[in-house]
């Protein structure tokens, strides 16, 4: 991630610079690609710039910073749900005594993990990790069968008899029978048949 405050710094030699907001935008998206600040950012710096304001820097801010978001609390969450999966938010907030929107902010945001049946899995999931789900599931899938005294019908992945290929159809179908009667639409569809 950039350092916003360099990018507001480059905001600032361009006002200077007396460039406008939206050449300002070109350049840092040039330079910053992804990581550059948006539209929005840009114009609101380029405001406080013309009202004298050529401070780079945010204003203090009412409140108590956050100090439950360390690096030390992430990896001891990190362990905790390595060691067991299914463990609560709750239970997490008591062996770490700090805050229920800290820790669930921490599993989503730092460890990038949701809650899936129960337990927290990480939220994209490597190709090993896919390829060991579908063979999973393929496997319970067949044993369940079997044991219902089901056969298998093998068919490719892709099939025209499961899939329609002729889906494109029906919008232009709908866009050039709009506006007619029951007797044209009829007609229509006969010709296209």
């Amino acid at each position: 991630m950039t350092d916003f405050r360099e990018q507001r710094a480059a905001v600032k030699f361009c006002f200077l610079l007396g460039k406008s907001g939206t050449e300002t935008l070109e350049m840092l998206k040039t330079a910053y690609k992804d990581d550059a600040v948006g539209k929005t950012q840009v114009f609101e710096w380029f405001s406080h710039f013309k009202n004298g304001e050529m401070s780079i820097d945010d204003e203090p801010r009412s409140g108590r910073p956050s100090t439950a978001q360390t690096h030390e609390n992430v990896e001891k969450i990190r362990e905790i749900i390595e060691e067991d999966r299914r463990q609560t938010i709750e239970e997490i907030v008591e062996l770490l005594g700090v805050t229920w929107s800290s820790v669930q902010r921490m599993l989503t945001e730092d460890l990038g993990m949701k809650r899936a049946a129960a337990k927290f899995v990480p939220r994209l999931l490597t190709a090993e990790q896919k390829q060991g789900s579908m063979e999973a599931c393929s496997l319970s899938v067949r044993q369940f069968l079997t044991k219902k005294g089901m056969t298998s019908v093998p068919h490719p992945p892709y099939s025209p008899d499961l899939a329609l290929c002729d889906f494109f159809l029906f919008p232009r179908m709908k866009r050039d029978m709009k506006g007619k009667n029951d007797r044209g639409a009829v007609k229509h569809l006969k010709r296209l048949i």
